[in-house]
C-alpha cells in the first residue's frame, strides 16, 4: 500500500483515492507496478506536477502561486516529451517569435540584471556545479575550479541583455576580471572542462558596426519583437559545447543526479551543486552508468524517470527492522522520508477531504479532469506554505 502511495505522490503530486488504492492491493497482476507506473506518467497530472518540479529547479526563488509563462513552457515540454537537451537549448536560445516558446525567456529574464547571478544559476540548474566558489578568488577546496572557469563561463552569458522586453544579444563585448595576483585579465570563453570557444566577437567592433547594431535594436524595440541573434552568438556556443564530447557528462550526469534526488530523496552527489573532483559520488558506477544511459537514449526524461522508479531502491520501505540503528540514507537501504511539496500537501488534504464515492464510476477522462479541479482549488493554501529544501525547517506561520 506504501509504494502505490508514494509512486502516485511523486509522479502526479497527490495521494491516491481509497479506491486507486484498494485497486492496487486487489490486484493479482505481476506487472501491476509497472503499469501503475506508466498510467501516471501519461496522465496529465504528471506532465502538471513535474513542470512544477522542474520550475523549482530552475528558478528555485520563483513565485509558485499560479505558474506563469515558464510553467507553461516547461509544462507543453514534459506533455510533449521534449529531451532535456532540447529543453536546455529552447532555455539557452529562446524563440519569443513564437508563442509557444516564447515562456523558455522566463528563465534569462529575471536574471539579466546580475551577469554573475546569471553565470553561476546556470552552472548550477544544468551543470550541477556552483562556480560562484570560484569568483573572486580559485575555488579554496577545488583545485580544478579557477577563476578562469566561473569568468569563462560568463563570457559565454554576459552579452545578453534586454532590449525592449525581448531578450538580445551582442554579438561582441569582452569580459576582464581582476585575479588574486597578477594584472587583469580577459577572460576566455571557456566550459567547465578547460574546453576554450575562439571567440570571433572577442574584438571591439567599430564605430560604424557599433551603430549599424544599435539601429537593429531600435528598430526591434519599436516594432516590439524579438531583435535579430547576431552572427556569433556567445550562448549558441555554450550550447554547442556543452552537448559535445566528455563536455556532455556534466549536463547527463546533473540530469541523472537531480532525478535520482528527486525520488529516492538523496543525490548520488549531495549537495546537488557541488559535482567535482573532491565530491565523489557515494555510487560512482552508478551515476557513471545512469549518465551513459540517458544521454544514449536521447536524454528521454520519461524514460529516466521510470527506470528510477521502477527499481529496487526506490521501492524499499521507510521502516528498517534488520537492525536497530537505520543506515545512512547514501546506503539506501531504506527509504527515506520526504517532506511533501505545498501543492502535493494542500491537493492531498482536498482529496482526503473528499467523500471516496465521489470518485467511484468515473471514465479515466471524468477522474483526470476532477482531479486537476482539486488541484486548482489546493492553489491558495498551497501558497502559503514554503517550499522544503534539503534540511529545511517550516517556519511556524
Amino acid at each position: 500500500m506504501g509504494l502505490v502511495r508514494r509512486l502516485t505522490l511523486d509522479l502526479v503530486g497527490r495521494i491516491p483515492t481509497a479506491g486507486e488504492v484498494k485497486g492496487y492491493v486487489a490486484s493479482a497482476d505481476p506487472d501491476k507496478r509497472a503499469k501503475l507506473v506508466d498510467r501516471l506518467v501519461a496522465s496529465p497530472g504528471f506532465v502538471r506536477h513535474q513542470a512544477a518540479q522542474f520550475e523549482v529547479m530552475l528558478n528555485p526563488d520563483g513565485d509558485r502561486r499560479g505558474g506563469g509563462a515558464f510553467r507553461e513552457y516547461l509544462a507543453a515540454s514534459l506533455r510533449e516529451n521534449k529531451s532535456w537537451d532540447r529543453i536546455f537549448r529552447e532555455v539557452m536560445l529562446p524563440n519569443e517569435a513564437d508563442p509557444k516558446l516564447k515562456g523558455a525567456a522566463d528563465f534569462f529574464r529575471g536574471r539579466l540584471n546580475d551577469a554573475d547571478k546569471l553565470t553561476a544559476d546556470v552552472s548550477v540548474a544544468f551543470f550541477g556545479v556552483d562556480v560562484s566558489c570560484a569568483q573572486c578568488h580559485n575555488h579554496p577546496n577545488v583545485e580544478a575550479w579557477t577563476q578562469d572557469h566561473f569568468y569563462g563561463m560568463k563570457a559565454f552569458l554576459a552579452r545578453t541583455f534586454d532590449n525592449g522586453g525581448f531578450l538580445a544579444e551582442r554579438g561582441y563585448g569582452v569580459v576582464k576580471y581582476k585575479p588574486t595576483k597578477g594584472p587583469e585579465r580577459t577572460a576566455k570563453m571557456m566550459f567547465l572542462t578547460g574546453a576554450t570557444v575562439e571567440d570571433a566577437g572577442g574584438k571591439e567592433p567599430t564605430a560604424a558596426e557599433q551603430k549599424a547594431e544599435k539601429e537593429l535594436l531600435d528598430k526591434a524595440k519599436a516594432a516590439k519583437t524579438a531583435p535579430p541573434a547576431p552572427k556569433f552568438s556567445a550562448r549558441a556556443k555554450l550550447v554547442e559545447v556543452a552537448l559535445r564530447g566528455e563536455n556532455a557528462d556534466f549536463f547527463a550526469r546533473a540530469l541523472a543526479n537531480r532525478l535520482w534526488h528527486r525520488f529516492l530523496g538523496t543525490g548520488l552527489v549531495s549537495p546537488l551543486d557541488q559535482m567535482h573532483s573532491e565530491n565523489r559520488p557515494s555510487h560512482p558506477e552508478l551515476l557513471s552508468w545512469l549518465a551513459r544511459d540517458t544521454a544514449s537514449h536521447g536524454y528521454d526524461i520519461r524514460r529516466l524517470i521510470r527506470g528510477i522508479v521502477l527499481s529496487e531502491a526506490y521501492a524499499r520501505s521507510s521502516k528498517y527492522e534488520a537492525s536497530a540503528s537505520v543506515p545512512a540514507p547514501k546506503t539506501y537501504a531504506v527509504a527515506r522520508l520526504k517532506p511533501l511539496t505545498p501543492l502535493q500537501l494542500a491537493t492531498s488534504l482536498k482529496i482526503a477531504g473528499t467523500d471516496p464515492a465521489a470518485f467511484e464510476g468515473l471514465k479515466p477522462d471524468e477522474f483526470e479532469k476532477r482531479m486537476e479541479q482539486l488541484e486548482a482549488s489546493a492553489r491558495g493554501f498551497a501558497a502559503l506554505i514554503a517550499q522544503p529544501t534539503d534540511g529545511f525547517q517550516i517556519g511556524v506561520g
